[in-house]
């Protein structure tokens, strides 16, 4: 399975958030998109999403248009969202935060060997079990938004910004974690401003600039590479 994005393009108003993005998110691998605030990132993750509507371009999950597909539609093809700040129910446990991550699935057997892979990867939510999410620290917090999504047994997790906030120490396990989940299966497609962890993980990498893609090359190569070092990584 692949998701395309070809030619994709966004308005907010009169800002051209988004212009003719050409982006392959392939099988298995972990794709990440690094650029600085307000390059368009989240708006593109929204677009695949369902919850910004394009202005041109296709949007293509395992050779099927999807383009301005209702979310719903879209989370139950196999494509989940992590979003910026977390979202999880401060009011409700951690528990039943995580039954609302799989309210689309009835495998019910399939939901219990989820949420017993959800323990191992994070230990620390089961301890927490009946806690108020609204009570855990910014770290479980961040560790109870990715559990939601695993629960939604996806195809394709994106995550945008997942260690936006967090303590370093607590930011290593998060994408120690992400790199965990990669090898289990799933296709991961990461925005991170932390370009150098980001660029650390992925497979392959582009660079969004006010909303173009101005570069793009395997992670290895783009951490290597002097603009990159200099503009991102705080080198040079």
């Amino acid at each position: 399975m692949m998701l395309n994005l070809k030619g994709l393009s966004v308005y907010y108003g009169g800002i051209h958030a988004l212009q003719g993005i050409d982006i392959d998110v392939s099988d298995g691998k972990i794709i990440t998109l690094i650029g600085a605030n307000g390059a368009g990132k989240s708006t593109m993750l929204n677009s695949i999403i369902g919850l910004v509507k394009p202005s041109a371009g296709t949007i293509t999950w395992d050779g099927e248009d999807i383009t301005g597909r209702d979310p719903k539609d879209i989370v139950s093809r196999g494509l989940v969202l992590i979003p910026e700040g977390r979202h999880v129910f401060p009011n409700l446990t951690v528990d039943e935060n995580l039954h609302l991550g799989a309210y689309f699935r009835n495998d019910k057997a399939a939901i219990k060997a989820d949420r017993e892979k959800v323990f191992a990867l994070f230990p620390r939510l089961n301890e927490r079990i009946r806690q108020s999410a609204g009570t855990l620290s910014g770290g479980e917090q961040q560790m109870l938004a990715v559990a939601r999504g695993l629960m939604s047994s996806p195809k394709i997790l994106m995550l945008d910004e997942p260690s936006l906030g967090l303590a370093p120490l607590v930011s290593k396990m998060i994408f120690d974690i992400i790199r965990e989940i990669n090898k289990n299966g799933t296709t991961i497609l990461l925005i991170e401003q932390n370009a150098h962890a980001a660029l650390e993980i992925a497979d392959y990498a582009y660079v969004l600039e006010t909303g173009t893609i101005t570069m793009q090359d395997t992670g290895a190569a783009l951490l290597k590479n002097d603009n990159i070092r200099k503009a991102y990584l705080g080198e040079g």
